[in-house]
């Protein structure tokens, strides 16, 4: 999309929210309001085959019977339209029917419903197009996400961090690409921007490979119902047409992917009260869920060959019992080839540390793939980030040099030593640590960093990181607990 012209049509956009806040609209339903209203403008603007898409709804249903109503009639009207759209017995058009599922507005004011109306009526939706939906409706989202991260108990991947990943992974055509943890999309619309880049727009491939990368390539699964709603309008809008499950990859839904070439993920850190139910899990079955069974998900959902690459939380690294068998298992299944060490900060939470765990799968049963693991410390003796300075993908640049072009990890590389970021540390050495992977060699001082910060909110942030890592490690021994309690009972 036209770089100016974007920006221009986002702020217009966001400009709008100033107005709801007052009636205690929250930026995350303001986008959800905006998702609403956009798809059903975009069903009057975008043709297939010569038509607007709004055809295959009856009038009362399309933008200009919502834009001639007037008043509290218009809101009224509006309530009972996201009824209907998500009623697939009023309105047979699945597309529609998922994002207006369990649709409610937030809206109490008619002349809130106005304002946003207008607003989205006065959009050169033709520019619009022509530059990128796509582009334009992830600009929304990247200004949600970025005012609040750390209140929505969620962490957005910085989209740096994504493409880097994607940059590393090198995601190709007819693969099966997953994410299990899909948030909002990113890491699918970023493999899916690398295969566009790759094929000419997929005007490179046949006809039946074209449909397959829009149709079938990518899968996966977001449980929140509002960022499933999100998650499904990025995907259409980018020209993925087959949107993700509203499901839960920790439970038997997941039978229901395919085995991926690819997995890109960023799952929950946090644990969850609930317990895994997967037949097919040994180490985290029935665990709380949280990111040790997503890590378990991601080597099972892989084909022989397949490739992934995991953020998690430092304490996936370094947690005894469940976790270090967790650990020894996956590196005996897998090529555990790259752990990058990410700087605090970056999802607006200074004590949340945090990695990339890059992986090839070479097994289904031990066959001690992991000769060696190879470190990259980005985090230590590096600036503070956070609103006032965000990471950006010049910051991973020495990273991507060092890791190769060879997407398993295999490209020629050089231990920098005990002065340098990039280090390898060998199979038998780790073994000695207990399967520890939490390793790093670089000094940094914490508190001055933290002391760094400036802003508000990246301070308040920090404290509450701090917390949520207190508690993480306070839960981790009320279940060690809990585990010698059942083994003695």
């Amino acid at each position: 999309m036209n770089g100016v012209r974007a920006r221009e049509t986002v702020q217009k956009l966001w400009n709008a929210s100033k107005s709801l806040q007052g009636g205690g609209v929250s930026y995350y339903e303001y986008v959800t309001e905006l998702t609403y209203l956009l798809l059903l403008k975009m069903l009057q603007e975008v043709k297939r085959d010569g038509k607007p898409l709004e055809l295959r709804l009856d009038e009362d249903y399309r933008w200009k019977k919502l834009k001639s109503t007037e008043g509290e009639d218009r809101l009224i009207h509006y309530r009972q339209l996201l009824l209907d759209l998500g009623n697939p017995a009023k309105v047979n058009f699945p597309l529609v029917n998922q994002i207006y599922a369990d649709a409610k507005t937030s809206l109490t004011k008619a002349t809130a419903l106005t304002n946003l109306v207008s607003v989205i009526d006065q959009v050169d939706w033709y520019a619009a197009e022509e530059d990128g939906l796509g582009d334009l409706y992830e600009g929304l989202l990247e200004r949600t996400t970025s005012e609040r991260k750390s209140k929505a108990g969620q962490y957005f991947t910085p989209r740096a961090l994504i493409d880097t990943i994607v940059t590393l992974v090198q995601p190709k055509p007819g693969e099966v690409i997953q994410d299990p943890a899909a948030g909002t999309g990113g890491f699918l619309i970023a493999a899916h921007r690398a295969i566009l880049a790759q094929t000419d727009d997929l005007m490179k491939l046949s006809d039946k490979e074209a449909f397959f990368q829009r149709n079938s390539a990518f899968q996966g699964a977001e449980l929140i119902t509002g960022t499933h709603r999100l998650n499904t309008m990025n995907l259409l809008l980018h020209g993925i047409n087959q949107p993700i499950d509203c499901i839960d990859a920790l439970t038997s839904d997941a039978n229901k992917f395919d085995k991926a070439d690819l997995i890109l993920t960023n799952p929950p850190f946090n644990k969850f009260p609930e317990r895994v139910t997967r037949e097919d899990f040994s180490i985290t079955a029935s665990a709380a869920k949280g990111p040790l069974p997503f890590m378990e998900h991601v080597v099972r959902g892989l084909k022989i060959g397949g490739r992934a690459a995991i953020v998690v939380p430092d304490n996936v690294l370094f947690e005894d019992n469940m976790g270090r068998e967790l650990r020894t298992w996956m590196m005996d299944l897998c090529d555990v080839h790259t752990i990058l060490r990410l700087p605090t900060g970056i999802f607006y939470a200074q004590g949340v540390k945090t990695n990339v765990v890059f992986l090839t799968k070479r097994a289904e049963k031990p066959v001690a793939a992991t000769n060696q693991v190879w470190f990259y410390d980005l985090r230590a003796q590096m600036p503070n980030f956070g609103k006032a300075r965000t990471l950006t993908k010049e910051d991973f640049a020495p990273f991507i040099a060092a890791f190769g072009t060879d997407a398993h990890g295999k490209s020629p590389r050089t231990d920098q030593g005990e002065a340098g970021r990039f280090r390898c540390f060998r199979r038998e050495d780790i073994a000695k640590r207990n399967d520890n992977l939490d390793i790093s060699w670089l000094r940094d001082d914490e508190e001055v960093i933290e002391e760094g910060l400036t802003e508000p909110d990246d301070i308040a942030a920090a404290i509450l990181g701090h917390l949520r890592a207190a508690l993480a490690e306070i839960e981790a021994v009320e279940e060690e607990l809990a585990l010698v309690g059942d083994l003695t009972a």
